[in-house]
């Protein structure tokens, strides 16, 4: 498929964000278009917690990525900042992506996000993307094709790979074909403009959710104490926040080994993405229902 550009062939640079219900790939896919990971991925709903923003660099274009929460029906006061969060970003983005998975039939919430898109469809194009046709059957994928374009009049309907890399290009070029003619937006070399303590924190936070992703999904939350560069080591100290002292015991795990391989495994990541030796001093605190209280949640960043 070749993709049009439109008549100037100058550069082209501005925002997009993928949208969706929980798990559609949408953090995934931002990491694979932008070549690196920037957002963390996890198989429970509601990872996203941040508007991650991840950098595309090309010689005709520069794509910002926006990385937002799933759009879900919310249960705590949390939740229903995350969906203002999500709203706000389609507010300001030039173009937006909606993820539907290959593998799980179009539901209730897919078509409830298709719903609100329609209300920005007029003035910002959305293309359809559907994500991990890498576990699904070719008959899945052909449905979900049909399926997707009944729901809106997109602008396009493109089916992608993040894990496989099929079409992750070809969604690029779309994406590209849909911005403005403009300068480069961030430096040659950024993948981020999180600052790097939202970045570790969201990958202290990742290595939990994966060790109690089915007792505690949501209730987990990290904040980063202080950074301390050395001539060798960077030194991080990071709080790894719970709701309540059981959920304290299954962070920590008997004797302490399951918050040892959670430190192991971010560890290991922030070295990747930081490029240095990483020291990660990691405690366990109790802040007593903060998805509901306002005063707890600024205290954590939300």
């Amino acid at each position: 498929m070749t993709v049009e550009q439109p008549p100037g062939g100058g550069f082209r640079s501005g925002f997009a964000c993928f949208v969706g219900r929980p798990n559609a790939g949408k953090s995934t896919l931002t990491n694979a278009l932008v070549g690196q990971k920037i957002a963390i991925t996890s198989s429970r709903p509601q990872t996203t917690r941040h508007a991650i923003r991840g950098i595309v660099h090309r010689e005709d274009a520069q794509i910002v990525l926006v990385d937002t929460p799933g759009l879900h029906r919310p249960r705590t006061l949390l939740g229903s900042r995350l969906n203002d969060l999500v709203r706000e970003t389609w507010a300001e983005v030039d173009v937006v992506g909606f993820c539907v998975p290959a593998n799980e039939k179009v539901g209730k919430g897919d078509r409830f996000i298709a719903e609100e898109l329609r209300k920005i469809a007029t003035h910002t194009p959305v293309i359809a993307v559907v994500t991990k046709t890498d576990v699904a059957r070719p008959e899945q994928v052909a449905e979900r094709l049909t399926e997707v374009a009944a729901l809106l009049d997109f602008a396009e309907v493109v089916p992608t790979s993040a894990q496989s890399g099929y079409q992750v290009q070809l969604l690029a070029d779309l994406l590209v074909a849909q911005l403005p003619e403009g300068p480069q937006l961030y430096p040659e070399g950024d993948l981020t403009d999180e600052p790097e303590e939202t970045l570790v924190a969201e990958l202290v936070r990742e290595a939990a959710l994966e060790g109690v992703r089915d007792e505690l999904p949501h209730s987990i939350a990290v904040t980063i104490e202080e950074m301390i560069p050395g001539e060798r080591v960077l030194e991080i100290h990071a709080i790894v926040w719970v709701e309540r002292s059981s959920q304290k015991g299954i962070v920590i795990g008997r004797g302490g080994a399951r918050l040892k391989q959670v430190g192991s495994d971010a560890r290991r990541q922030i070295e990747k993405l930081l490029g240095t030796k990483v020291f990660l001093d990691l405690h366990v605190k109790i802040a007593e229902n903060w998805q509901r209280d306002p005063k707890q949640l600024r205290k954590l960043g939300f």
